[in-house]
């Protein structure tokens, strides 16, 4: 992958009843994963010791943060808060950039 173009979108399928995801990039600072939900399937709450960009490539998904529900469609973005919990659900299938800064 490094150094070929690609599209994001192509780089990882659904598959049914599942979450699946794909690491793009790590490095000691950053890791980018790409991430691919069916359907009502979901990511249970949880937290991380870093900040954490969601860039929604297609679909649609509620993302709680500190409980608060946030709806994002198609090429909309968040920020999960480092150490505050957070949970992922799919509307409908929907994949995910997820950019995670560990520096």
């Amino acid at each position: 992958m490094l150094g070929t173009p690609a599209t994001l979108g192509a780089l990882l399928d659904y598959q049914p009843h599942a979450v699946v995801s794909r690491t793009l990039v790590e490095t000691a600072g950053c890791t980018v994963t790409l991430f691919a939900f069916d359907a009502d399937q979901g990511l249970s709450e949880h937290s991380a010791p870093f900040h954490a960009l969601v860039q929604l490539l297609d679909g649609r998904a509620t993302i709680s943060i500190g409980g608060t529900p946030h709806a994002l469609a198609a090429g909309g973005v968040i920020v999960m808060p480092a150490n505050v919990p957070h949970a992922l659900r799919a509307q409908s299938q929907f994949k995910m950039l997820l950019t995670m800064a560990r520096a």
